[in-house]
């Protein structure tokens, strides 16, 4: 029997660009429980978390019932845009392919995020992926990335072991989630943090194009 080969993908910043409807929804939400805008490069950055501990980083000097306040919020605020139409969430160009050339290849593929489940569900099935993927873990379900809890979960659930997986993030938080796991980390540099950081996080290499990710995909 052949090993199991895994390829755990995150979705904001590397499947998918989400970026505008984050930033838009994380502005209202903060509006409608009083707190001052957070500055749109903080947001970007913590894309990747779980949302409470994100809120908690963007507004370290509120309460925690403001903090769950601000979380409802965000979900409302991010549930009517995509309700209205409102939201953009396109994939990468050239993603769909290359998970196609994966599959077909025989890897099995999985998504770790910290989108909720509603939300990956919904970013998936609107881009006919939802049937590609063996295994998918949010934020609904685990403790925030860096904690390995996501990606041990996914290995699990194929019977992959860390040896045979590669994690796929364009976030620090997603390279030391797959340091934690002993997995091999490949970072992309289309998402929201830079190269340099991911490196320097434990990235085995960051890719530029979709065929250097195929390439550092396949070690």
């Amino acid at each position: 029997m052949s090993e199991v080969r895994l390829a755990v993908f995150d979705c904001d910043g590397t499947l998918s660009d989400g970026q505008a409807g984050v930033v838009n929804a994380m502005e209202v939400a903060f509006a409608e429980t009083g707190l001052p805008a957070p500055d749109r490069h903080q947001v970007r950055r913590i894309v990747g978390l779980s949302l409470p501990q994100a809120i908690r980083s963007l507004a370290p000097d509120a309460g925690d019932e403001q903090h769950a306040a601000t979380v409802e919020a965000y979900k409302q605020a991010f549930f009517r845009s995509r309700q209205d139409g409102s939201l953009r969430e396109p994939l990468f160009e050239g993603i769909v392919g290359l998970l196609h050339r994966l599959h077909g290849g025989g890897w099995m593929l999985g998504v770790a995020t910290g989108k909720s489940d509603r939300g990956l569900r919904s970013t998936l099935a609107a881009n006919n992926l939802t049937e590609l993927f063996a295994t998918t873990h949010t934020a609904d379900r685990h403790p925030s990335k860096p904690h390995p809890s996501m990606l041990e979960a996914a290995m699990a659930d194929v019977l992959a072991e860390p040896a045979a997986t590669v994690m796929i993030g364009d976030t620090v938080f997603d390279i030391e989630m797959a340091r934690a796991a002993n997995v091999r980390a490949v970072g992309v540099a289309w998402g929201y943090h830079d190269s340099a950081e991911l490196l320097a996080a434990g990235a085995v290499g960051v890719a530029e194009t979709m065929s250097e990710l195929e390439e550092l995909i396949h070690g």
